[in-house]
């Protein structure tokens, strides 16, 4: 007979704790206009202590949950959350410094960077909710090609939320108490 794996209280707690995180920084950020996201801090978090399958899950469902409730777009960004929910519990087993931070954070934003960029061009023709669409149409007033415009910004915008994001989570967990994280 097979055993069904029960998910902890712990577990579904970060999870939670997770969705909080993200949902309260995407919130922010699109009120202010920022051209970061700040919606994927819970996802790395999650997956720093659980794995990259609960990254992606507190991701997911933070799509779902900004996208019926303060903005739309994030319901069409689930995949992006997803895939850094991935690499981040992939890439983030050890502490990072110096090159490393920088490097690790390359190849936990590309993918969900190209993700993105095709979601923001075909879905919505460049332009979004997020503060970032400024410089897109900026870029694309000095005559750069609309998917050329989304791509460097989204790379750019990308790539900053997510040391942001990292370099938050590491300084948590660093200071988190060694017997919990262990338990993880």
């Amino acid at each position: 007979m097979n055993q069904i794996k029960t998910v902890s209280t712990r577990t579904i707690t970060i999870v939670a704790l997770a969705l909080a995180l993200n949902y309260v920084g995407g919130t922010i950020a699109l009120f202010l206009r920022l051209p970061i996201y700040l919606d994927t801090i819970g996802t790395i978090f999650a997956a720093v202590l659980l794995g990259p399958i609960y990254g992606a899950i507190a991701g997911l469902l933070n799509a779902i949950l900004s996208g019926v409730t303060t903005d739309l777009f994030a319901l069409y960004y689930g995949p992006v959350q997803i895939i850094t929910g991935f690499c981040a519990g992939y890439f983030l087993k050890t502490r990072l410094e110096g090159k490393q931070l920088f490097f690790t954070t390359l190849w936990i934003s590309l993918p969900g960077t190209i993700i993105a960029t095709i979601i923001t061009v075909v879905l919505f023709g460049g332009i979004t909710s997020s503060g970032s669409s400024i410089i897109v149409q900026l870029l694309r007033g000095f005559g750069l090609p609309q998917v050329g415009s989304v791509l460097l910004v989204q790379a750019m915008t990308d790539y900053i939320d997510r040391f942001v994001s990292i370099v938050l989570v590491l300084t948590v967990t660093a200071r988190m108490n060694r017997r919990l994280i262990k338990k993880y």
